[in-house]
């Protein structure tokens, strides 16, 4: 099967999504910090089963090619992308869908879920976390300056923004979720975890040098009913580098 590319107008923004799949089950993907659907998501839109799913993957407002507008982060950025996510799915006709939220798509996914229980079916999150710490901090710090990534990562987003956009935003987005930092505990999304009532799937790579992994062990404890796989060798980017295994493991508990 194809997949399609369009824009679509959701609260005031252009969005840009892909979309594959005749199936009944309908799925969104959420992508990471910078992210679209085209750089963190190939493998899974190209082999998630096509008649058991229709799957979307969107760039959210000032990522990918929902520019414009320029990329911000505001203090509610996650709360605004779980607004725009939900009502985006809503705009193409979908009453009811599962997420599928990586990194900062997984923060946005665990608070579309709890927001808004009518809507979603089931919901997976890998690479996320509901607070900031001081390590988290340091962490984010480490990945400030984009010139010391690693050329494969850097490669595509450059080629997608331009390095100035992406040099500038990904600086942003370090002060804007280092702000949560100053929160008690931290706080991004901690308190709305109980009111997630969705089967909830948490995947985390026991390599992942970006998260560490109290924090999808704290999503565990604080969803009731959820399931944790740990995998010994993924790392933060574990849906791309190991995505037969995570495709598979996804699609059984979203049946």
């Amino acid at each position: 099967t194809s997949i399609t590319s369009a824009k679509i107008q959701v609260n005031g923004v252009h969005l840009h999504y892909q979309q594959t799949g005749e199936g009944n089950h309908a799925v969104l993907l959420l992508p990471g910090m910078l992210g679209s659907g085209q750089t963190d998501f190939g493998p899974q839109l190209k082999s998630m089963n096509k008649q058991f799913f229709t799957v979307v993957a969107w760039d959210p407002r000032g990522y990918g090619k929902s520019i414009p507008p320029s990329r911000d982060f505001p203090p509610d950025f996650f709360e605004r992308d779980a607004k725009d996510a939900v009502d985006l799915m809503q705009a193409l006709k979908f009453k009811k869908f599962s997420l599928l939220g990586w990194s900062d798509g997984g923060i946005t996914a665990l608070i579309a879920a709890a927001r808004y229980p009518n809507l979603i079916h089931k919901l997976v999150v890998w690479g996320a976390n509901a607070s900031v710490t001081q390590e988290d901090l340091r962490i984010y710090n480490g990945i400030r300056d984009v010139s010391k990534w690693s050329e494969k990562v850097k490669k595509p987003l450059e080629e997608l923004y331009g390095h100035k956009y992406f040099a500038e935003t990904c600086e942003a987005w370090v002060d804007g979720i280092s702000h949560f930092a100053e929160n008690p505990d931290g706080n991004i999304c901690q308190q709305l975890l109980p009111d997630i009532k969705c089967p909830t799937f948490i995947i985390h790579g026991e390599k992942d040098p970006l998260v560490p992994q109290a924090h999808a062990e704290y999503i565990h404890k604080h969803i009731k009913g959820s399931r944790l796989l740990l995998m010994p060798e993924g790392k933060h980017n574990l849906h791309l580098r190991f995505a037969n295994d995570f495709n598979r493991e996804v699609e059984n508990f979203l049946r």
